[in-house]
């Protein structure tokens, strides 16, 4: 039998609300050293002509997005070579946007875990967030991310999960991760 070498790239994905953030920093939390990219916070440095996705000149969008996924592979490698576990959490949709993670991380075990709770669920959580209020703009990417993704790595229906069971999960089923 070949061991497999864990995960030293965690991709946390799922539709707002799904528990990314708190998951990962979980995973994080729980590994002996690592570090979170928290794939939201990076699109907030840009201060001035930022378009989110939805507005005016998709294409601008998806160039910004884009941006912000190549940002967290650069950060992700450098966490990396410093021997640091690094989970980064965002939402990936479509397996064109993984292979960017996957081209960009090449040299590194990658784990993806998609955080798949029903979207009734989701909207729920992040209605009951103080801090941001998004999922009722994002909840639609829900089928099209079971589509687009379906197959490769861990897919953990979290509805009924708390936070820690949602990690146990993710440490027990982290060779299904390994892409």
């Amino acid at each position: 039998m070949i061991e497999r070498e864990s995960p030293s790239v965690w991709l946390i994905s799922g539709i707002p609300g799904s528990g990314k953030t708190t998951t990962a920093r979980r995973l994080a939390a729980r590994l002996p050293a690592a570090a979170h990219i928290e794939g939201d916070r990076l699109q907030e440095w840009v201060i001035s002509g930022g378009v989110m996705p939805g507005e005016e000149s998709q294409q601008e969008a998806d160039r910004q997005l884009a941006l912000c996924r190549a940002q967290q592979c650069r950060l992700a490698d450098g966490y990396c070579q410093a021997g640091f576990v690094t989970v980064i959490d965002f939402v990936i949709v479509s397996r064109s946007q993984l292979g960017e993670y996957l081209a960009a991380l090449s040299r590194w075990p990658i784990g993806l875990v998609v955080l798949a709770p029903d979207p009734r669920v989701a909207l729920a959580r992040d209605g009951a967030r103080a801090e941001k209020r998004v999922a009722h703009h994002w909840a639609h990417l829900d089928p099209v991310m079971r589509r687009e993704l379906a197959g490769p790595g861990l897919w953990i229906d979290n509805a009924a999960l708390t936070p820690d069971e949602t990690v146990d999960a993710i440490l027990a089923g982290w060779d299904r991760a390994l892409l």
